[in-house]
């Protein structure tokens, strides 16, 4: 824990001041400005080797603890409703962003792991998706950074542009928060860019992508039988406890606690603010782990992947809003 102070101080630093700019122009929101002052700092001071351990677990543990906090404030009826009626989009964009990758990745004359990784990853929870993944089909490591410099790419895109496109379609408060959900990949993103919108696109994004979220685990069942079929002769043991994130099972014990009354309602204001706060703590994290030459490293032919997912998703879950009269 020593060696994570000096990061973890840093991040608690720049999510103070990202607050305050947030307060200002919340337009923006302190997400996003906690991302953006993160990776500034990362490409011109270069903190490095002294920062770098807890920027890294505030980038993963304060932002899975985040969520958690969130599920205080959310009853489990709110839950099953919010996962029911985002269903329909929720299926809709992961069948189009699964078969885009195929057929988009192979014009391009794509490997099959780097198509698969970047399809899985923008279909249903970015990184998460790619390492849950990666213990199923063994990709090599060059593909996986490929992967995940390319869906970082386009989720800091959307943090920035993503509230202000809601904001001109003068999308409702529930609207934005499936869309972000259900077109943004990573989790952190996501909440991002549905907090900059507002607290109640946030908490409604936060379960959408949580029920996405769960769409890993047959996913990465299918690709595990895939491979033992085209290969049975090979032994491949998969990690199963690592497919379902731990945080997502104690936001459902968050969710039931606050259910059955065991949180007091005077308390769930105060747990926002600590949420809202938390967020951005991992967010600088995540921006001053960021490496340029990561992104450099995802070439032309991943990035065109990657974006064009990116707008077919996009695009699709408004489609889908519309057709399912969510939007």
């Amino acid at each position: 824990m020593k060696k994570r102070l000096a990061g973890l101080a840093l991040c608690v630093a720049v999510a103070l001041v990202a607050t305050a700019l947030g307060k200002v122009l919340p337009v923006v929101g302190a997400p996003v400005f906690g991302i953006v002052m993160g990776a500034v700092i990362a490409a011109f001071l270069k903190p490095g080797a002294v920062t770098d351990a807890g920027a890294a677990w505030s980038g993963k543990y304060v932002l899975q603890a985040s969520v958690v906090v969130f599920g205080t404030g959310l009853s489990i009826t709110e839950v099953l409703q919010t996962g029911w009626h985002s269903l329909p989009v929720m299926l809709g964009t992961l069948a189009i962003a699964l078969l885009g990758a195929w057929l988009i990745g192979r014009a391009l004359g794509l490997d099959g792991d780097v198509r698969t990784l970047i399809g899985v990853g923008t279909a249903i929870c970015g990184a998460s998706a790619i390492a849950a993944t990666q213990s199923v089909i063994k990709a090599k490591s060059a593909d996986v950074a490929y992967a995940i410099g390319t869906i970082f790419t386009f989720n800091v895109i959307a943090v920035v542009t993503f509230p202000f496109i809601g904001r001109a379609l003068g999308m409702t408060d529930h609207a934005f928060g499936l869309w972000a959900g259900t077109a943004i990949n990573d989790t952190s993103s996501v909440v991002a860019a549905a907090f900059s919108f507002s607290a109640a696109a946030g908490a409604y994004g936060i379960v959408v992508k949580l029920t996405r979220t769960l769409m890993i685990i047959p996913i990465t069942i299918a690709l595990a039988l895939y491979k033992r079929r085209r290969e049975p002769q090979e032994s491949r043991r998969v990690s199963w406890n690592k497919i379902v994130p731990m945080f997502l099972i104690w936001f459902l014990v968050a969710l039931l606690v606050d259910s059955f009354g065991l949180i007091p309602a005077s308390w769930h204001p105060y747990l926002s603010e600590l949420g809202s706060f938390m967020i951005t703590v991992a967010l600088a994290g995540i921006g001053l782990g960021t490496r340029v030459g990561v992104l450099r490293q995802a070439g032309f032919r991943p990035l065109a992947l990657g974006g064009s997912l990116w707008v077919l998703v996009a695009l699709s879950s408004l489609g889908l809003q519309a057709l399912t009269h969510t939007i």
